[in-house]
């Protein structure tokens, strides 16, 4: 049966252009059929012209569940768009990245022919990451829902005015205040928006929810870490007419007015995201954010048996000897000190 690989790209840029038809040849030369959305293919061929292998149009020749993997060159906000594609199907995504940062792909634009070998020979591993499920009420009527794979981001729709908010855990109030908004983020979300707006770095691996205050103006405005069984919800407060905005991962968006409920919980669809090697959480924060770790020596090694040397006896003044030809002085002695009368 012929192996299928979907190639995502942002073709707006020159050099994803180029990854993407790299990544078309090498996967033909290991004998996996490349396909490409058909608005893609056509921007890639104008550029570089007709290829000469054919290339398959996804929902033309072929369906998403018919691919074995989605290969995504670019950013994290291209990835963001592929989870969109492929949130329905059981699809992997690989992400080779081509932006910035680029936290969510698992290899760089260097490592491209490598990651086509490592696909051809089924070297990679799939792990399921949390998504969060988003409802937006207004006077008692849902007039939104949708998902997020980073957060949910609730922020000021007036740059001149405060928003006016509170926050709810597990249909509880928790606290009020103006802020620039709050940030309701996954652990993969943890090193995006929720990141930049003072939150914890959370490791992939731990189930939680996120609340991250954005400037807020108030004592107690910290980022919690919350059950993923937890209900998150935030209100638009009527104190003022200020309006607010929702975006879900940058992508999607809905206007919030005075007395606007956002709540969030944990989606039962997760994003399942491909990895070639098995890298440490910590080694991907280290080499992502270029961090400093000169002078590191690493754990002491362990040995089977521990072996220590003769315990030393530490003489208190109480057990040391007199000095000589003095005796050590007993209570009720003739030696007493005299007492005054």
């Amino acid at each position: 049966m012929s192996r299928r690989v979907l190639v995502l790209a942002h073709t707006g840029r020159e050099e994803s252009l180029k990854a993407a038809w790299e990544a078309c040849a090498q996967l033909h030369a290991s004998g996996i059929i490349p396909v490409m959305q058909k608005s893609e293919l056509g921007d890639m061929e104008g550029f570089f012209g007709a290829m000469d292998q054919p290339v398959e149009i996804l929902h033309d020749h072929i369906q998403l569940p018919d691919v074995e993997l989605v290969m995504v060159l670019g950013g994290d906000g291209t990835i963001l768009r592929a989870a969109e594609l492929v949130r329905e199907v059981d699809v992997p995504l690989l992400g080779v990245n081509l932006g910035h940062v680029g936290f969510l792909a698992e290899s760089e634009r260097a490592d491209l022919a490598q990651t086509v070998e490592w696909i051809a020979s089924r070297e990679y591993t799939v792990e399921e990451r949390m998504t969060i499920d988003v409802q937006v009420w207004v006077r008692g009527q849902k007039i939104w829902h949708t998902w997020a794979l980073n957060e949910a981001a609730i922020e000021k729709g007036d740059r001149e005015r405060m928003l006016e908010l509170v926050t709810e855990v597990d249909e509880r109030p928790l606290t009020s205040f103006g802020c620039d908004g709050v940030v309701l983020a996954t652990p993969t979300g943890s090193t995006a928006y929720a990141f930049s707006a003072g939150g914890p770095v959370v490791w992939p691996e731990v189930e939680a929810l996120l609340i991250v205050p954005i400037s807020a103006h108030a004592l107690f405005a910290k980022p919690l870490v919350v059950s993923p069984r937890s209900r998150l919800a935030v209100e638009v407060l009527n104190r003022t007419d200020a309006l607010g905005v929702l975006w879900c991962d940058g992508r999607r968006s809905v206007d919030l007015p005075p007395g606007a409920r956002v709540e969030v919980t944990r989606s039962t669809t997760p994003v399942r995201l491909a990895r070639t090697h098995q890298t440490p959480f910590s080694a991907r924060l280290v080499r992502k954010f270029e961090l400093p770790i000169h002078g590191w020596r690493g754990p002491v090694p362990q040995s089977e048996q521990v072996h220590t040397g003769p315990v030393p006896i530490v003489r208190t003044p109480r057990t040391m000897a007199p000095p000589s030809g003095l005796r050590p002085y007993e209570p009720g002695s003739e030696s007493d000190p005299p007492t005054e009368k």
